[in-house]
């Protein structure tokens, strides 16, 4: 969009006709007279069109200037207060344990539930600066913390099992997401921690860890992913069993208690659906927001020009005098 922020300059446009027909006209000096002209004097007449459609155009660009045009670009939307969240996904290597079932009755393995609930999930935290830390046999920061929802999206399709190890690395994992809100200034911190076992790798113990991010203001909601009972085939019949016998649910319990969180149990993937549901309504998604238009000043234009035009009227009157 285009306007004029002092538009009231304009009200000066008429200001040299106004000059012009209200002062007092110049006296004329005494003519000479000679009893004759030498030859040419008198026969052309200087030209002064030009000298006055310039000094015509350059008023304009002055006035044009002074009035401030401005171009003001398209509206972006900001948040004045954003919550600070960190994903941290285990990639050890029983998340390809294919006991999630879904509302249609398909077993799909626990990473591609996880997945898909979380792609939703992160769609929805709008004005949040969301980050994804991804732990097995260690922690690794895959995505920094970032309003760009989209990136955090793509990190997270293109995880894949094996990729950092088959152990399970919890302490890390929190220790790695608790160290991104170092020079974050938001007033909310929070960890969302999907595993489906027991700490068993890694330098820091979960529950030091959760001491770290108490001392840091970080809440953590832990979730465990498995379903309890699924049928195994064997050479002659099938029996059930529990698959998730290694899922550590005392330790995820006292994580998310010292931080003020809460933990949750997912065994399909309508759960886990339901669980991130509850979380949103726990740490609303934040709607204040204000509105800024990127802002460019134009006046260095029209006064460009009317300097240029300023030189050339004093150079052809020194021409033509």
């Amino acid at each position: 969009m285009f306007e004029f922020s002092w538009i009231w300059a304009w009200l000066l446009l008429p200001l040299p006709l106004l000059i012009y027909r209200f002062t007092k006209p110049v006296v004329q000096p005494v003519a000479i007279r000679l009893p004759k002209l030498p030859d040419g004097i008198g026969t052309q007449q200087p030209d002064t069109r030009w000298r006055k459609g310039l000094m015509t155009i350059a008023w304009l660009s002055l006035i044009a200037a002074l009035a401030r045009p401005v171009w003001y670009g398209d509206p972006v939307e900001i948040n004045p207060d954003h919550r600070d969240m960190m994903l941290a996904v285990d990639l050890s290597g029983s998340m390809s344990i294919e006991d999630m079932i879904t509302s249609g009755g398909q077993s799909v393995d626990r990473l591609t539930a996880v997945k898909q609930v979380l792609n939703d999930f992160i769609a929805r935290r709008q004005g949040d600066r969301l980050g994804l830390v991804l732990f097995a046999n260690h922690g690794y920061l895959q995505t920094p913390l970032t309003f760009d929802r989209n990136t955090v999206q793509e990190q997270l399709g293109r995880t894949v099992l094996g990729l950092i190890g088959q152990s399970t690395a919890i302490g890390e994992g929190l220790g790695v997401a608790t160290k991104t809100f170092i020079d974050s200034d938001a007033k909310q911190r929070v960890i969302i921690l999907l595993s489906d076992g027991a700490n068993t790798a890694g330098v820091i113990d979960p529950i030091e860890a959760a001491e770290l991010a108490t001392r840091s203001d970080v809440t953590i909601y832990t979730v465990g992913i498995g379903a309890e009972e699924m049928e195994q085939r064997t050479f002659f019949s099938t029996r059930k069993v529990n698959p998730s016998q290694d899922l550590d649910e005392r330790t995820l319990t006292k994580i998310a208690e010292m931080t003020g969180g809460q933990y949750f149990r997912a065994r399909n993937p309508q759960e886990l659906e339901n669980i991130y549901q509850l979380i949103d309504q726990m740490e609303p998604i934040n709607t204040a927001q204000q509105t800024w238009r990127p802002r460019q000043e134009l006046f260095r234009f029209p006064l460009a020009l009317t300097l240029l035009l300023s030189v050339a009227i004093v150079l052809l009157r020194r021409r033509h005098g």
